[in-house]
């Protein structure tokens, strides 16, 4: 949606400037026929929208245009910015507290944010996940939290393990959603690029083949 744009506005852009082309795009495959050295030339200039998207989760006209034309300088994360939203709002500390959790972040190898609800905890620490996902600093993220019951005990509630986790996961799915397109997340979810561990099941388990610290929230 962000690469196409809206009823595929930025894909008629594209279009319009390689005129030589016949561009046709079916969900997430673009097939591409016409003069070769165009076709090449297209090429280069998609990969680059492309890791504009992943960086900065918006591709404005202008950023199309300058990327074309050659004229495209990269550009950088604003000051303090761990990611953007998919509606392009920056993520970043907003607290003392917030920053020295980024800075300790790339320091530690775990670390424990405490404090009440509502200070960024989760939200903050789902940013830096998808951060290091987007950079390939690593390979998945797995979503780990206590089911603290109220009540009703998880084997009565209907579903496979992930279906009775996922109640108690639901404010790590709405930060993510708010960093990652739905049909991504799912694909990611599905190929286990985003995988559910229940806190009581990570026992005596490893994943020490993984570089992003385990950041916990308490």
């Amino acid at each position: 949606m962000v690469l196409f744009g809206i009823k595929n506005a930025n894909l008629q852009i594209v279009r319009s400037l390689y005129p030589k082309l016949r561009i046709v795009a079916r969900n997430n495959v673009i097939r591409v026929l016409g003069d070769e050295e165009q076709m090449c030339a297209f090429e280069e200039s998609l990969e680059r929208m492309r890791l504009h998207v992943l960086k900065f989760n918006s591709l404005r006209e202008e950023n199309i245009l300058n990327i074309v034309r050659g004229s495209y300088q990269e550009e950088e994360l604003a000051d303090g910015v761990v990611v953007y939203t998919l509606s392009g709002k920056p993520v970043k500390p907003r607290t003392e507290n917030q920053k020295q959790l980024i800075e300790k972040f790339a320091k530690h190898d775990m670390l424990f944010a405490v404090g009440p609800a509502g200070t960024g905890k989760t939200y903050l620490s789902i940013a830096l996940a998808v951060k290091a996902l987007k950079e390939k600093a690593i390979k998945r993220i797995i979503l780990s939290r206590p089911a603290v019951e109220a009540g009703e005990k998880l084997g009565f509630l209907p579903g496979d393990m992930k279906d009775k986790i996922d109640p108690y996961l639901q404010p790590l799915y709405d930060a993510l959603e708010d960093m990652i397109p739905a049909g991504k997340l799912q694909e990611m979810m599905e190929k286990h690029v985003i995988q559910i561990a229940p806190l009581a099941f990570m026992r005596a388990v490893s994943y020490t083949h993984l570089t992003l610290p385990t950041i916990c929230s308490v």
